[in-house]
């Protein structure tokens, strides 16, 4: 993706700089408590084996490096998250089945990990295989419509040295036994054959692996993927099961639901519609922050009806392979203004979900999130305003807030996206993790913001790596409309240097569903606009810092209206809009999932209309005032 430099950058780069480095980050410290998911839970595996006792280059010993990160960890995990720990190796000086519970997975005691952590000497072999399989049934048993996630995080200094069970043959069966297990290892000053061993352990177990080359980047690694874990895509709905065909589909009233999907799989709903409504329907997957995906692996949502066949379809890509991240596709049917169109007719409809991957992509089942809303047409008599399909006052010049930040912590969806509003803001991104928040727009209005990654202390010896960070915007009904605009880019390349990049939509206008570009025919409803910010896995080798900071510029430009209807009277600051505008059924609105790419074919007027991202450059419209 070919990185923009905004226009006007130099002029405010020096205050940039002040907003990053004059203000400090604050000093990582234990999130306030939430409750975890049903289900949730953590076990860190501790590899004690006689080779933790050498020393780590620092006149330390490696499991003194380990105490100490285990330490950190659990410092900077949620009050009362479900923690374990488990060793191996501490026990015997020979015995392949020398592993045991240290600490029960329980909420979590930050002295009782610590204390664990101190007694263990090490001292025998490296039973790995066993150790994960043991794990697996340390930690909460998987409950029946649960959301949360179970991880084992193992910390190692060398393969195992038992011939069985074989340990990345374990980590696939574990992960196969359902969509919330995954495990991450770290290679505590390993290469070779261990390091290949580790790294096989994280595929088969759908995770990842971090490298730890001294203890300082043990500590780093191990609080990453501890706080990472912790904070996956919060999930939310009603269980469905989807078919692979029409056949025995479950029909779906207006809300949003949760399924599964694996690679290749279809998944199929029966919907209702009437003939004069709009119906918005998005699909978003949430796989482990990080697993393994191609360039093209995408996400597909189609609406068809019948013999009158496809009523419209989207097809959203990753378009970068570091690592999963959610991803969404949106898909509306507009009925047409004649009522004329083949699919305007009230009736059956089905939504087809579809996801492809590469070979040697995440092989895990992800779990789905489905939205269905319904918009009701404007009462009799109301006649809307004129389309807005330009971003003219949103452009990249657009003057953005400059004061001073405000601190902000990010959602990990878009059903606890922080809502923000216009100014400055600052927070901190993991590698590998996608930060959520939400701004109220309303008609209108249109929403204008940059994203600001931090100059960081790097990692020696590192400089040649780049990474990229991200941003994606959602309308209310979670369509992403910030891909391949022409204007914007939702990418830039990061290697712990200063990056910036713009994003914004079209005004929100009620008739901006008749249009034809795909970024502004779903910029049609006031509400919620999504905004997700993310950083790519690859900071996880440039980075010293665990988190990198990051900074949101935010405005929303022009006067709110009343309603969506033409005439419509400016709102007077502090009141609030009224609600002549078109109603919605279903779930709050609450979103998608971050994509790149974007291949699109809508439904308007019951035709559909392939659009192609890469032709938004080619995209000009002359209107009458």
């Amino acid at each position: 993706m070919t990185h923009r430099v905004c226009k006007g950058a130099v002029a405010w780069l020096g205050g940039l700089l002040l907003a990053l480095t004059a203000t400090p980050f604050p000093a990582t410290a234990a999130p306030s408590a939430a409750p975890p998911a049903d289900g949730s839970g953590m076990v860190m595996v501790l590899d004690s084996s006689g080779s933790m006792a050498e020393d780590d280059g620092s006149r330390s010993t490696r499991i003194a490096a380990a105490r100490k990160a285990v330490g950190t960890v659990a410092d900077a995990l949620p009050d009362g998250y479900p923690t374990g720990l488990r060793v191996y190796g501490a026990d015997h000086p020979k015995g392949c089945d020398d592993t045991r519970l240290a600490q029960p997975v329980a909420a979590l005691d930050r002295a009782g990990l610590k204390r664990a952590v101190a007694g263990v000497r090490p001292k025998g072999d490296t039973p790995i295989g066993l150790s994960l399989r043991k794990a697996a049934g340390d930690l909460p048993q998987a409950v029946a419509g649960a959301t949360g996630t179970r991880t084992i995080l193992l910390i190692s200094d060398g393969e195992d040295t038992c011939q069985a069970p074989p340990p990345c043959k374990v980590a696939a069966q574990l992960a196969a036994s359902g969509v919330d297990l995954h495990i991450d290892t770290i290679g505590f000053q390993v290469a070779g054959k261990a390091r290949s061993q580790l790294e096989c352990i994280a595929k088969a177990g759908n995770g990842r692996y971090y490298d730890a080359p001294d203890a300082r980047a043990l500590a780093r690694q191990l609080q990453r993927a501890g706080q990472l874990s912790v904070k996956g895509y919060r999930l939310q709905g009603r269980q469905v099961r989807g078919t692979a065909s029409r056949s025995g589909a479950p029909h779906l009233d207006a809300g949003q639901y949760l399924d599964t999907i694996g690679p290749g799989e279809t998944r199929t709903y029966a919907v209702d519609l009437d003939a004069v409504s709009t119906a918005d329907f998005s699909a978003t997957v949430a796989p482990r922050a990080g697993a393994t995906i191609g360039l093209l692996d995408r996400l597909s949502t189609e609406i068809t009806k019948g013999a009158e066949g496809s009523c419209g379809s989207t097809t959203e890509q990753f378009g970068q392979t570091e690592g999963a991240t959610p991803l969404t596709a949106g898909i509306s049917r507009v009925p047409s203004q004649s009522g004329t169109g083949t699919c305007d007719k009230a009736g059956r409809y089905w939504l087809v979900v579809k996801r492809q991957s590469a070979p040697g992509s995440d092989a895990a089942r992800w779990p789905l999130e489905l939205t269905f809303h319904v918009e009701h047409p404007l009462k009799k008599g109301v006649t809307p305003a004129q389309s807005e399909p330009d971003y003219g006052a949103g452009g990249e010049d657009a003057t953005l807030p400059t004061t001073a930040p405000r601190n902000v912590t990010g959602g990990t969806g878009f059903n606890d996206a922080v809502t923000l509003h216009p100014g400055v803001w600052r927070d901190k991104v993991l590698p590998a993790q996608t930060l959520w928040y939400k701004v109220p727009v309303g008609w209108g209005q249109q929403l204008r913001y940059d994203v600001e990654f931090a100059n960081e202390p790097t990692v020696k010896g590192h400089s040649s790596i780049t990474s990229s960070g991200g941003t994606q915007v959602y309308t209310p009904f979670r369509t992403p409309v910030g891909s391949g605009t022409g204007v914007f880019s939702p990418q830039v390349p990061y290697n712990g240097r200063l990056a910036s990049l713009s994003m914004g939509t079209v005004p929100v206008s009620w008739t901006n569903r008749y249009e034809g570009h795909p970024n502004v025919i779903p910029v049609h409803s006031k509400g919620d606009f999504y905004l997700a910010v993310r950083l790519g896995a690859k900071v996880s080798e440039i980075a010293e810092n665990p988190q990198i900071g990051v900074v949101l510029r935010i405005a929303v430009l022009g006067k709110e209206k009343a309603g969506p209807e033409a005439g419509a009277a400016a709102v007077k600051p502090g009141s609030t809009a009224d609600q002549s505008g078109p109603s919605a059924d279903g779930a709050g609105a609450g979103g998608g999932g971050w994509s790149t790419g974007r291949v699109v074919a809508l439904a308007v007027g019951g035709v559909g209309v392939l659009l192609l991202a890469g032709l938004a450059l080619a995209y000009v419209r002359a209107r009458s005032k």
